[in-house]
């Protein structure tokens, strides 16, 4: 959807709330919502789609029949796709993810393939005139065997394949008229994990390396290169993830647009937060608590802020459970997807100020045009919090367009 105030942006949430590995599945899901939401949000105007395809989905919906399909239910329905999640591989629901949710990595063929599968998808389905997105993992997983020797390696073939595929963006380009970017999106433990990691791989080794690669390949002039990667990969600005890492939104989107680094998309979440010295705070109520977070199917990453200054990083829930020193800590925030409306819920916070700073600037300061609501757990919340998934996606939005609407 759009808004009267920010006519360039558009404005969604992300399907992977819903399951359905097989393209059916997830199209039976989708029709369920988003019609009934379109009517309660943007019931005069087009509602906007942002669509998470597992790898087999996206090969099932490619095929002319299906996208035919698809494409005459969008039309009936006034909604338009301009955003892809393709960031989990294969299966988002039901069974142990875990890490496997960064595998393949962008050193895999097959990661490049499912990309160009999106790719294609989109390029039949993106209206005319606005670009489309589609979001995609960090590179790699640092606690992975492959980059215990070192990341050379594998920046150099993620760089390669990150390159072919901002070709192929480009071709596309050439021949409809129609820009597609992928946008890059750091994640606590990945190769791309902050700021700083992101913007030392696009600058020593994205746009020189795959600028190389493109010139050497495909005979483009240096200058060709370096446009075709930086119009067509860009990053994804999850508000989660950076304010995982303690980044202040201003300075984190201020560092990429001196380097000329376009955020593609804004995926707007919040992390779960605990102030450890907030007077009154009951440590063992706050641990019992937290127990009730730690579930097989994803990692929750912890991050925490020390009373020293420093920071200590676990890779999961568990592990921070099991080392926490009511002495040294300071402040905790955890990988763990919550609802935007709530910033407080018991003795619990969310990173929900890091979206109030965020947000404003992102849409009055920078080029980014696409703006996606990723939040995909209501279970963990007290019970009087609780309602139907088409009013909670709601509630959602209703607090997001509040917020950039003032």
């Amino acid at each position: 959807m759009k808004l009267p105030k920010y006519p360039y942006a558009h404005f969604s949430y992300c399907s992977n709330i819903h399951p359905g590995e097989e393209w059916a599945d997830h199209f039976d899901q989708i029709k369920q919502h988003l019609p009934e939401l379109k009517s309660r949000l943007s019931p005069d105007s087009s509602f906007g789609v942002g669509l998470r395809l597992s790898a087999k989905a996206a090969s099932q919906l490619k095929r002319k029949s299906e996208l035919d399909r698809f494409r005459t239910w969008l039309t009936t329905e006034d909604l338009y796709l301009f955003t892809m999640n393709g960031f989990p591989y294969g299966s988002f629901h039901g069974e142990r993810v875990k890490d496997n949710v960064y595998a393949p990595d962008w050193t895999a063929p097959d990661r490049l393939l499912y990309t160009t599968d999106l790719i294609e998808i989109l390029t039949e389905l993106l209206p005319g005139g606005i670009d489309g997105g589609i979001s995609t993992s960090p590179v790699s997983y640092k606690y992975w065997e492959k980059a215990a020797s070192g990341t050379d390696d594998i920046f150099a073939i993620a760089t390669i394949n990150l390159a072919r595929a901002a070709r192929r963006m480009h071709k596309v380009y050439e021949q409809t008229g129609k820009q597609i970017h992928l946008d890059i999106e750091p994640e606590p433990d990945c190769l791309l994990e902050n700021g700083t990691e992101t913007l030392q791989f696009f600058k020593e080794w994205l746009f020189p390396k795959g600028s190389d690669f493109l010139q050497s390949e495909f005979s483009y002039s240096k200058s060709k290169a370096e446009e075709i990667l930086k119009k067509h990969i860009t990053v994804c600005y999850d508000t989660c993830h950076f304010a995982l890492e303690y980044e202040h939104a201003k300075d984190a989107i201020d560092a990429f647009r001196k380097e000329g680094i376009r955020i593609g998309k804004t995926q707007v979440s919040s992390a779960l937060k605990v102030d450890w010295t907030r007077p009154g705070l009951s440590v063992q109520n706050v641990l019992s608590r937290l127990k009730t977070f730690d579930e097989p199917v994803y990692l929750h990453q912890v991050i925490e802020l020390r009373k020293d200054g420093s920071f200590q990083q676990y890779r999961d829930l568990p592990q921070a459970l099991g080392a926490f020193d009511e002495s040294a800590a300071k402040e905790w925030r955890i990988h763990f997807h919550v609802p935007l409306f709530l910033d407080e819920f018991e003795e619990l916070h969310s990173t929900r100020d890091h979206i109030e700073q965020a947000l404003p600037y992102l849409l009055q300061s920078s080029r980014c045009t696409h703006f996606e609501i990723e939040t995909y757990t209501w279970e963990v919340l007290p019970e009087r919090f609780k309602t139907n998934l088409t009013d909670s996606i709601e509630r959602e939005y209703r607090w997001m367009l509040g917020l950039v609407a003032g």
